[in-house]
């Protein structure tokens, strides 16, 4: 059984997509900590009712963002994970974190990579036009959002939709496709090996595997 840390900063209702997915067997997997920079963020609760460990660091005690992932990469790694996993932590990560995890940590993103980068990834999609989007899971580098992905979910955008309703059909994806990663993770199928995503010892293109 592979050990999980995650990291959130609100709901983490992808944390307990996983966690979830772990109680079935569809994760060969155990969330051995859920750590939050926010006191606030409800999944903390969530994760706490499981018996899961969680731990508070907060970014606002440190001077600096590379003194708050010096502690961060400490807290994490007293728990001896074998992955890292980024389920809405609102937080960039510094150069030197995030090679030190290299390989063993994923991100999701809410928007199909490399469109739309950063924050607000359905209203800019809204904006712009588009008449689908999409959820992306993706190895973390040193590059914002830029990491190799590894899998993705189209949704369609319909004429007249809201920023809500569209944020609805990428969750739903979200809580689909992001335990699938990560079991593949766990069962060492899932491999970063220079640079490039391997699953079952096959490279994945450029955009990983793509999903309807």
């Amino acid at each position: 059984m592979k050990r999980i840390v995650v990291l959130i900063s609100g709901t983490g209702s992808n944390m307990q997509a996983i966690q979830q997915a772990c109680e079935d067997e569809k994760v060969t997997g155990e969330i051995v900590a859920v750590i939050s920079n926010k006191a606030s963020a409800k999944g903390l609760e969530k994760a706490a009712a499981k018996g899961i460990d969680t731990e508070v660091l907060s970014h606002k005690e440190f001077d600096s963002r590379e003194a708050y992932d010096a502690e961060l990469k400490s807290l994490i790694d007293s728990y001896q994970p074998d992955l890292v996993v980024l389920a809405g932590f609102m937080r960039i990560l510094t150069g030197e974190f995030t090679r030190h995890y290299e390989g063993r940590m994923f991100n999701i993103h809410p928007s199909l990579l490399p469109k739309y980068k950063g924050v607000n990834t359905h209203q800019r999609a809204l904006d712009a036009g588009d008449t689908e989007h999409g959820v992306s899971v993706h190895f973390v580098t040193e590059e914002l959002d830029g990491g190799p992905v590894v899998l993705q979910a189209k949704v369609p955008i319909f004429e007249g939709d809201t920023v809500e309703e569209v944020q609805a059909r990428v969750h739903e994806q979200e809580h689909r496709i992001y335990p699938l990663v990560v079991n593949w993770f766990c069962q060492e199928r899932l491999k970063l090996q220079g640079g490039r995503v391997t699953l079952d010892g096959e490279v994945l293109g450029a955009q990983g595997y793509a999903t309807e």
